[in-house]
């Protein structure tokens, strides 16, 4: 019975023409709306401060957020100081320790934070005047412990050191530097040296100066009336004092004349990660800021672009291409990136260039142009559905001295934009002959193939042109080892140790872990076993042949591939076997790693997988090791041990850790017994 009704509603369908829609063209779109938002009440303290409240009810919560309007400060040599003021700032008052702070905070079920140019507090409303009380405790009292510092700068330093060997972090980090140069506040680097300057006093002094209520927001978001908040803000707020606030300006970065090649060589690198840019002007105040939005969605705003359809669904030389084109007061830039197939780095980087250089050229389709008209009206509905939203759209108003319909009117002047309008831009902002094109990745592998596109200009991991070191041109890299042999001992010492025993220490998220080594040689044994909180985490086992890894219960015998990695770092000292084992080794020149010019040695075993060794040039000895697929290794602290040089502190990097994990040797052993429960 179902069925029939189903039929003849069909049928009916038919002859009434529901059928006969053309589909082969796009129905025409609706004229947009204009858009009625929600009231954002305004006013003024005495003060300076400029409050927007925006009520809604839903929740019985209120959000206090406080945003400073000042212009972008270079740092200087007190470089990564603006990303310590935050946690400074909530570290205590004179009032509170921070661990009381943080009590009284989680025991309201609130939220407190704060940053070099805000301060954020949200709450149930009837613990709205608590948190406000200890917001503007902060806000008032700060005390800026020193031991907080102390604390800080040991992270950072600790962040830095991982994002040294982070490919994304290295790419992000040279990019800014060439967009805007090392000299300018978006292009400036922390480093050891410049997060060690940081004083509790440049803290304070940066808090006296820039920390007024003449140049903040406070937004008030929640289930409170304009009158309410006018109450509280004059009750909390109206005692911060006004004052004069330092403006700085700045030379504005230019596109380089000709396209740019930079790379930053990483041997241990199996992919590479391409970033292509340039500096360039755009903010939320200029009339093509909306066309922008609309050209980049196009070229690799997301999964349909154009990018991302060329190098993912038609080439497959990446998961996901993109492009970014920013927006910013002082100036932003225009970003196209993915971390492509080492093998296919030159041909990903011809089409993102071809990319580019089309849409500038031949422009964009009516149906790109309506996808993307759809896909970002859609992004900023969504966006409507926090009251948040439009107390930021109120501040951004004023602080970008917007006109007043310029949220309203949003969907109105998107729907309005043309094919002429986003070619127009694309014309005016991409710039396929004025790019910076970085690469970081294996350079002995991709550096030939990049020269298609231009001098290829070498940088260190910390965005510094790379030193060129002249090297002997006699030298070899046997020549390389032997020095290393002469350095720790003598190649005749080292070949008499044939067993050893290991047990190091570390400490990775306040929890040590407890590693032990044994190797026999005499019968080719290995054992690597790390634990926690007495649990075996890992246990790596080579025996008769094959090597076997245990971890979470679970154990597997590795491949022929996989052993032969496991191999090269197996051995006390694996460079007496490099030759039995039929390893190649190149000398690829002079490279500064870790602050020493350091030989540079390509390991490779006859599978394919290899690694590069560093070797000082001053003493010898060996520095650090990058490995595709056992991470960086750096050697530090050598000490004698039976009469050889071993180092006594190894620092792994690993995108497998979140940080750098220093463990340091308790007990070396050489020629010793080695039984099978030494191996268990």
């Amino acid at each position: 019975m179902k069925k029939s009704i189903l039929y003849l509603l069909t049928l009916l369908l038919v002859q009434t023409g529901f059928a006969q829609i053309d589909r082969s063209t796009y129905p025409e779109p609706a004229q947009a709306r204009e858009i009625k938002l929600g009231n954002a009440d305004a006013f003024v303290l005495p003060n300076g401060l400029k409050v927007f409240v925006v009520e809604n009810n839903k929740l019985p919560r209120v959000a206090f957020s406080l945003v400073l309007d000042r212009d972008p400060i270079l740092e200087g040599d007190k470089s990564g100081m603006l990303g310590m003021v935050g946690e400074m700032l909530t570290g205590g008052t004179s009032n509170r320790s921070k661990d009381e702070l943080d009590e009284e905070v989680d025991f309201i079920g609130a939220s407190l934070s704060a940053g070099s140019t805000s301060l954020f507090a949200s709450s149930l409303k009837k613990h709205q005047d608590k948190v406000l009380e200890l917001m503007t405790d902060v806000l008032y009292n700060a005390t800026f412990p020193e031991e907080e510092l102390d604390k800080l700068k040991k992270q950072a330093i600790s962040g830095l050191a991982a994002s040294k060997d982070d490919p994304n972090a290295i790419s992000s980090r040279l990019a800014s530097a060439l967009n805007f140069g090392k000299d300018h506040p978006y292009g400036e680097i922390d480093t050891e040296a410049t997060i060690n300057n940081i004083t509790v006093a440049d803290i304070k002094s940066y808090y006296a100066t820039y920390f007024k209520p003449n140049i903040a927001y406070l937004a008030i978001v929640g289930d409170i009336t304009k009158a309410e908040a006018e109450t509280l803000a004059n009750k909390y707020f109206a005692a911060w004092k006004p004052g004069d606030v330092p403006s700085k300006t700045y030379a504005m970065p230019q596109a380089p004349e000709a396209n740019t090649v930079a790379l930053v060589d990483r041997s241990a690198s199996v992919q590479s990660v391409v970033n292509i840019t340039y500096p360039m002007e755009m903010s939320l105040s200029d009339s093509d800021y909306l066309a922008t939005r609309i050209l980049n969605y196009i070229l690799g705003g997301g999964s349909s672009s154009r990018l991302f359809m060329n190098l993912r669904e038609d080439k497959g030389y990446t998961y996901g291409a993109y492009s970014s084109i920013g927006s910013d007061k002082l100036v932003t830039s225009f970003r196209a990136n993915a971390s492509v197939k080492q093998t296919a780095t030159d041909s990903a980087i011809h089409e993102m260039v071809y990319e580019i250089r089309n849409l500038r050229d031949n422009g964009v389709t009516e149906e790109e142009l309506e996808a993307a008209k759809s896909n970002l009206s859609g992004s900023f509905g969504r966006s409507l559905e926090s009251p948040s939203t439009i107390a930021n759209f109120a501040i951004n108003t004023q602080r970008y001295q917007l006109p007043d319909d310029f949220y309203t009117s949003y969907l109105q002047r998107l729907n309005a934009l043309t094919v002429e309008d986003i070619n127009a831009a694309a014309k005016k902002y991409l710039k396929p002959d004025n790019m910076y094109i970085t690469v970081v990745g294996n350079g002995a592998v991709i550096q030939e193939s990049l020269m298609a596109f231009g001098e290829v200009n070498r940088f260190t991991n910390m965005a510094d042109p790379e030193r060129q070191i002249a090297m002997d041109e006699n030298l070899t890299a046997n020549d390389v080892l032997n020095r290393y042999f002469e350095a720790i001992g003598g190649r005749d010492k080292a070949e008499a140790i044939k067993t050893s025993k290991m047990e190091a220490e570390a400490e990775i998220q306040g929890m040590k872990l407890n590693m032990s080594y044994v190797y026999d040689e005499n019968e080719g044994k290995f054992s690597n076993k790390v634990s926690m909180m007495g649990n075996v985490a890992s246990h790596v086992v080579i025996k008769d042949g094959k090597a076997t890894v245990t971890g979470m219960g679970n154990s597997q015998e590795l491949n022929d591939e996989q052993f032969e990695a496991v191999k090269m770092s197996m051995f006390i000292f694996p460079e007496l076997h490099f030759d039995d084992l039929g390893y190649m080794v190149e000398l690829q020149g002079i490279q500064e790693v870790e602050g020493v010019e350091a030989y540079k040695l390509m390991v490779s075993n006859p599978t394919g997988t290899s690694q590069a060794n560093y070797y000082s040039v001053d003493t010898g000895l060996k520095v650090k090791t990058e490995s595709q697929e056992n991470g960086d290794m750096i050697y530090t602290d050598y000490q004698e041990v039976d009469g050889i040089l071993y180092p006594m502190m190894m620092t792994m990097k690993s995108p497998m850790i979140p940080m750098p994990l220093a463990s340091k040797v308790q007990q070396l052993e050489f020629n010793v017994p080695i039984t099978e429960a030494d191996l268990k």
